[in-house]
């Protein structure tokens, strides 16, 4: 049966129920109140509407007389080796990165970074800017663009001479058959870190567990060097917190910079450090304690960074003389080439060649106070008579010149030109902060403290009471 014919039955059914209505429906509107007969025509008219939206609505269609009708059609692929010769035919870029490593020289570097271009190779070697490739410092990262065929387009490096120089990018590009170098100062975005370490042997082997960078471990030693002896005082399970600038460029480490702060728990004794502006000296700071009083003393314990005492300040046999002798310093041992540091700011009274010294060194330091370096392998070309130096500085390099059986230093500590014991002797301390610089410094020192808390987890015991108000930055420089 059709759809046609199907609803003329449907209509033929239903007529006779629909004449009947409207009789019905007049019966029952007649008897009805106002109120009903208003209700029941609105819901006439709305039943209309329904019906009458049903009506437009188009009623769905019966599958089985809907008709489908295949079509076929050949369609044209394109040759496959028509595409990948046109993909060999177009000039690839491939970028690579590497490090310069120790005795590397520019056939290797360029060997790792996929370059095969004999004319970029000799124009680096001949170009006095470009050569700057060949002194790259080990650890440097070095980016290369190449061609498919290992012809070079682009090389750069980032150059820093110094720790307080302005990192700058090498770039050598190639132009056609030429080739450009330019130099530009490279963006770099400072960071400040965060670490702790133990010590379970020496200071560099808990620095280095820590991630912590080799030149930050010299600062811990020269931030800490007035209180403490890092070649005899060191205990196990000392440990310490360290805050310190870094550099990046584009993601990639480029080197530290200053300790902000730090604390070193020594044989149970807590020593804390905040670096903060010199309130005398523009663009100058210095290290104090969280009590505001300054770290750097006059005088530093050691002039050698890392040794062992192999002779106190005492009687003992003379190595050489064979007989009892009052030795009047301290025999720091250490390896012929040591760096020998000034332990305070003085003028140098003497440099040179004097009996059973050696080569030795004699610092003049204000009032009553000089210090004696002897059997120096050599003198630093600096420590001339007259000159002055600042605590710190090298003045010379271990060595066994002089009455001497091995390499090692002599130190003495002279009060009105009498030794003293250079370990147990007190020495003047720098003016500490007051008024107006203590209650800033007091402000930095809460941030750290509060910082150092979060990086151990725990209390951080502190010298002295310091200000509660919380700081926002660490320190200006």
């Amino acid at each position: 049966m059709s759809l046609k014919d199907k609803f003329i039955n449907l209509r033929s059914s239903i007529k006779p129920f629909f004449t009947q209505i409207p009789v019905r429906a007049y019966a029952a509107f007649a008897d009805s109140t106002p109120k009903t007969r208003i209700v029941s025509a609105s819901a006439v008219v709305l039943t209309l509407l329904a019906f009458g939206a049903a009506g437009v609505a188009p009623m769905a269609t019966d599958p089985d007389e809907v008709s489908v009708k295949a079509i076929s059609a050949e369609l044209e692929l394109p040759s496959l080796g028509e595409q990948i010769a046109k993909l060999e035919a177009q000039q690839q870029l491939y970028v690579a990165e590497d490090k310069m490593r120790a005795g590397d020289t520019l056939a290797t570097l360029l060997t790792r970074l996929g370059v095969d271009d004999e004319e970029a190779s000799n124009f680096i070697k001949s170009d006095a800017r470009a050569r700057a490739v060949l002194r790259l410092k080990s650890g440097t990262v070095v980016q290369a663009q190449t061609s498919n065929d290992g012809v070079l387009q682009m090389l750069r490096a980032t150059i820093v001479d110094g720790s307080e120089d302005t990192p700058r990018n090498l770039l050598i590009r190639r132009d056609g058959d030429t080739f450009t170098v330019a130099e530009e100062t490279a963006t770099v975005e400072r960071r400040i870190e965060m670490h702790t370490g133990v010590i379970r042997s020496s200071l560099f082997a808990a620095t280095d567990a820590a991630d912590i960078p080799d030149s930050v471990a010299s600062q811990i030693v020269a931030m800490f060097g007035t209180n403490i002896n890092f070649a005899s005082d060191l205990k196990r399970g000392d440990h310490f917190n360290v805050a310190y600038e870094t550099f990046w460029q584009n993601g990639q480490f480029l080197r530290a910079g200053r300790i902000l702060a730090g604390e070193f728990v020594n044989g149970g004794k807590p020593f804390q450090a905040v670096w903060f502006d010199d309130p005398a000296s523009s663009g100058q700071g210095g290290y104090y304690g969280f009590d505001g009083k300054s770290l750097k003393k006059a005088f530093l314990k050691s002039p050698l960074a890392f040794t062992r005492i192999s002779s106190g300040f005492s009687m003992r046999i003379h190595p050489i003389l064979g007989k009892w002798k009052k030795h009047s310093g301290v025999d720091f041992a250490a390896a012929t080439g040591t760096p020998i540091h000034a332990t305070a700011d003085g003028v140098i009274n003497f440099a040179g060649v004097e009996s059973g010294y050696g080569n030795v060194v004699i610092i003049k330091h204000d009032g009553k106070y000089s210090t004696v370096y002897a059997h120096m392998s050599r003198i630093a070309a600096s420590s001339r008579k007259g000159n002055k130096v600042s605590q710190g500085d090298v003045i010379g390099y271990v060595g066994m010149t002089g009455w001497a059986t091995g390499p090692h230093l002599h130190y003495e500590f002279r009060v009105d030109n009498q030794p003293r014991d250079p370990l147990s002797v007190a020495v003047p301390t720098v003016t500490p902060l007051a008024g107006a610089e203590l209650q800033r410094f007091k402000a930095v020192a809460a941030d750290i403290t509060h910082r150092f808390n979060l990086l151990s987890g725990g209390e951080m015991v502190a010298a002295a009471t310091v200000a509660s108000t919380p700081a926002t930055k660490l320190a200006s420089k």
